[in-house]
């Protein structure tokens, strides 16, 4: 026994006289860059990529929030590489005195190099990492960067984030001419998913950015397209165009945006916001120009301020019968669009994703910099403040009456739902994981896939006609829909405010609709309320769409199944002419038996499901806005402009 101790400690011995300084790896220059870009640009996804350019651009925004630039114009390449080229003071070229090399060389090739250091180059600066010129540079196969200052113009070029010509003159331009382009290309070793851009998120980011910092104009173009035109962007109303942006096909309860800006402890604070006649609250906060979608303490300080600000107002103007009584928050907020942006010298961010602002100053300033010009707004537009705070309590008394509806429906058992009108069969087993609620349009189809199921795993529950559209709808009126209590009673996951996914009973919440019109109305319905109240789910990726098919042709005992009328003129041309194929339609999902039901659309070896993705979560809302909302026009213009494409529609 005490030999095999003594063996032990010497192979112990043996392994740690391994483990010194060789094996402790340094790496040098942009090398940690390249081997972990997760770490500088969150993925070498879609999104990284994107992110390369942000970078890029949020150099030349530091350059107009220091007064310098006025313009940035961004352009993708016929290649696919990128060009950011702004007006600002340009980089420096003289020798950095730490690196003992050009400064723009420096800023390209050494991590944390810049002006946003310490170095009195900027007060405040854009952009979450400030490593924005070097990460691009270690990322790409080749980077070109010209620099006009001074009345002379520079060049130096990098291939995969090492200097391939050193800077050197090339030029002299006029004393007026300044500026910065950079020319790079993404690395496809490093971002081996896509090195193609994608022009809606770019144009979507930089008008974004030319809403955030009022008078700068962006620019974008594309030259891959045959015809490459030149998209302006330039607000020089900035964050108060941003909310008529938004409200743009919303009725509004007052003309104008209201707009305040102000300075406190060394923090610029901009708040703009409208209220519609609507339900739905828009509140995005952006702390240097960083979409901070967790919020943070700059959104805490303005719900603070607002709640204050419009109950004091409401006793002032004795609009409030009772003295002791008070909106609340949620109340106050139905119906508004607000947009709030502060310029913060030292941000802090965290959270999950890093987009949740934690400085407890900036809550201070914008409650300060809002309640002040708000409560003068208000003093000096009684009929403004007087529509707010009606809208506010008319939202009070909807909130009641769906809280009572809420408790209501909270009350009913899993048993109790049988006898509602939307029929609960329920699968037999406990797990969410492998559990499926399958709600089906109408009674018909409803017997269909109740008889054709799997017991174990699938759960139905039919649904009777169309539910309410939740789009126009109060929240009162929404619980009071039997169709929508008996759907969230069978999720288990509560609703509103109450909901939480991690209660969801089951994790396939699968919409089984007709494959014709009116089903595909009855699933947007259905969406739409899924969007608007229940987007955990979406997010979990627990939301499917069925997709039953349209035609059976049985030819002698091979049947086939298609969902278009050319699948079925091309298989019809394919087929021998004997024996004399039958070619069965079907108008609904009821008109299937239980077998051909879970055939073609319950069994999981055979059926086709589409997962509802939130990746395009704000280009889902417009949709849901122009097709689901009060604004007739948008939605008219819409059918008029695509009614031609539409295949298969029944009279």
């Amino acid at each position: 026994m005490a030999d095999d101790k003594m063996k032990d400690v010497k192979e112990y011995e043996k392994e740690a006289d391994k483990y010194n300084a060789s094996q402790i790896q340094v790496l040098g220059g942009l090398e940690a860059v390249r081997k972990r870009p997760g770490m500088y640009i969150g993925s070498t996804s879609s999104q990284g990529l994107h992110h390369l350019v942000w970078e890029i651009i949020d150099n030349g925004i530091d350059e107009c929030l220091a007064g310098f630039a006025t313009k940035i114009e961004v352009t993708v390449e016929a290649d696919g590489s990128v060009t950011v080229q702004d007006d600002g003071r340009g980089i420096p070229v003289d020798i950095q005195k730490k690196t003992g090399r050009p400064a723009v060389e420096t800023v390209y090739t050494v991590l944390h190099a810049g002006g946003k250091f310490g170095g009195g180059g900027y007060k405040v600066s854009g952009g979450l990492h400030g490593v924005g010129a070097s990460v691009v540079n270690a990322l790409s196969t080749k980077v070109e960067v010209t620099v006009m200052r001074d009345g002379k113009k520079y060049f130096i070029d990098f291939d995969h984030g090492r200097v391939k010509h050193e800077l050197k003159e090339i030029g002299t331009v006029d004393p007026s001419q300044h500026g910065t382009i950079v020319h790079f290309y993404p690395d496809p070793d490093i971002f081996t998913e896509t090195i193609v851009f994608d022009d809606k998120i770019l144009k979507k980011r930089i008008q974004e950015l030319a809403f955030l910092n009022k008078g700068l104009k962006l620019t974008f173009t594309d030259k891959r397209k045959d015809s490459a035109e030149t998209d302006v962007y330039h607000y020089e109303g900035g964050i108060k165009e941003y909310v008529a942006f938004l409200d743009k096909k919303e009725e509004k309860l007052f003309d104008t945006p209201v707009y305040v800006e102000g300075d406190y402890d060394g923090i610029n604070v901009e708040v703009a916001l409208q209220y519609t006649t609507g339900y739905k609250t828009t509140l995005m906060t952006f702390a240097n120009n960083i979409h901070t979608y967790e919020g943070g303490m700059h959104e805490a300080g303005f719900k603070t301020a607002l709640t204050r600000v419009i109950n004091d107002y409401a006793r002032k103007a004795k609009i409030f019968k009772d003295s002791d009584t008070n909106l609340s928050g949620e109340d106050i907020r139905e119906g508004m669009t607000a947009v709030i942006s502060i310029k913060h010298p030292n941000p802090q961010f965290e959270g999950q994703t890093k987009t949740k602002l934690g400085n407890s100053d900036a809550r201070a300033a914008v409650d300060k910099a809002f309640s002040e010009a708000f409560s003068k707004f208000l003093l000096e537009n009684p009929s403004v403040g007087r529509k707010i705070v009606e809208k506010g309590q008319l939202a009070e008394k909807a909130r009641i009456a769906a809280k009572r509806a809420r408790e209501v429906t909270r009350k009913k058992s899993g048993l109790e739902i049988a006898n509602l009108p939307g029929k609960l069969a329920d699968n037999t087993s406990n797990d969410p994981e492998i559990s499926e609620l399958f709600i089906v349009e109408g009674d018909s189809a409803g017997g269909s896939a109740k008889q054709g199921r799997s017991r174990l795993t699938q759960a139905i529950l039919p649904i009777r006609g169309k539910i309410l559209n939740v789009e126009k709808a109060s929240m009162d009126r929404i619980l009071a829909n039997q169709e929508i209590r008996t759907l969230f009673t069978a999720l288990g996951t509560g609703f509103g405010a109450d909901f939480d996914v991690k209660k969801a009973r089951y994790h396939k919440l699968i919409i089984m609709t007709d494959a014709d019109v009116d089903g595909a109305h009855i699933r947007t319905l259905l969406l739409t309320l899924f969007y608007r109240y229940m987007k955990p789910m979406i997010k979990a990726g627990y939301v499917y769409i069925a997709r039953p098919p349209l035609y059976q042709v049985k030819q002698g005992k091979i049947v086939k199944y298609l969902d278009s009328d050319e699948e079925l003129h091309d298989y019809l041309g394919s087929l021998q002419p004997s024996p004399k194929p039958t070619v069965q339609r079907y108008k609904g999902l009821g008109e299937m038996s239980a077998d051909q039901l879970w055939e073609t659309t319950m069994d999981p070896e055979n059926r086709r499901l589409d997962r509802v993705d939130p990746a395009y979560a704000e280009d889902a809302d417009a949709v849901f806005e122009m097709l689901m909302g009060n604004e007739v026009g948008p939605r008219r213009d819409f059918i008029t402009k695509n009614a031609k494409y539409v295949e298969n529609l029944d009279a």
